[in-house]
């Protein structure tokens, strides 16, 4: 059993990571950036081709991790291949040691370094979630026996915020039939908002891990108020932002207080640091074991 699954069954605060896999061969520094971080967290996401931009499999690496004694969760972005090829990597993940498996839709293709990229989508995150159940029962989606089926600790992501939250509710219910057994969220910044979304989500059999981003300025603050939907970042983190002397110590106290603060509230936090691996520790410090 994954470490991740067993800690969340066991109702311990979990603490998930992520890196993003570099353009090319040169996999040192990832691997190098992973052992850094594995003392301080119970499994590290490996993007797969985050925001359409083209980069090394997150399969391969996350083999990589697995055999320098760490636990990876895989991305399997529907974006980019059809069914049977996402069923291939998924059988190939469990045959490789990895269990995690984070199903996603992916950024679309006009945002990377492809643009003239043809997307797939061949599946949606619902339907993909639903192959990942097949494959588990002992079959493929076209209802063919396989030779061994494999295990996996399947999720999904939500976003707590989205402007119409009730359809988010709706779009969560369905992954969890469809089977995901944990989520992680778009970056948190309101911890009443995040509270409010959970008592919503109670009678869902699931875990949340809550996303949290460091606000490294007010200025970045204000980008993601104006620019990406569905994250909110309140005035009186702005202000705190704005009337620092030190931007980097306020980032990481905010970044803190929004750990502790989702104790009480979630399951566990996925840390997407933009570039603050070195970080990681300082942010959990004494507040999770």
């Amino acid at each position: 059993m994954s470490t991740l699954r067993q800690r969340l069954d066991e109702g311990r605060f979990a603490v998930t990571t992520e890196i993003v896999p570099p353009k090319g061969t040169d996999i040192g520094e990832t691997i190098e950036i992973a052992r850094s971080l594995w003392p301080h967290v119970h499994a590290i996401n490996i993007n797969e081709n985050p925001h359409a931009v083209m980069r090394i499999s997150s399969l391969a690496v996350c083999r990589l991790l697995v055999e320098n004694g760490m636990e990876p969760v895989v991305h399997v972005t529907t974006r980019d291949k059809n069914r049977m090829a996402l069923q291939s990597d998924l059988l190939g993940a469990a045959v490789l040691g990895i269990e995690n498996v984070l199903v996603v839709s992916g950024d679309h293709q006009s945002l990377g370094d492809h643009k003239e990229a043809k997307p797939v989508y061949d599946l949606d995150a619902v339907q993909m979630l639903h192959v990942v159940s097949r494959l588990m029962s002992g079959e493929d989606l076209s209802g063919n026996p396989l030779s061994g089926a494999p295990r996996f600790f399947p999720g999904a992501a939500v976003n707590p915020q989205a402007e119409i939250v009730e359809l988010e509710i709706i779009k969560m219910e369905k992954k969890t039939r469809a089977g995901a057994r944990f989520f992680q969220t778009q970056a948190v910044y309101d911890l009443d908002a995040l509270a409010a979304f959970m008592e919503q989500v109670r009678h869902l059999d699931v875990k949340v891990l809550a996303g949290i981003v460091p606000l490294k300025s007010a200025r970045m603050g204000r980008f993601m108020n104006d620019n990406i939907p569905g994250i909110r970042v309140p005035d009186a983190l702005l202000e705190r932002m704005e009337k620092t002397g030190n931007r980097e110590a306020e980032s990481l106290a905010i970044a803190r207080d929004l750990i502790a603060g989702c104790r009480e509230i979630c399951d566990g936090v996925h840390l997407m640091t933009i570039g603050w691996y070195h970080k990681v520790s300082a942010l959990l410090e004494g507040l999770v074991r």
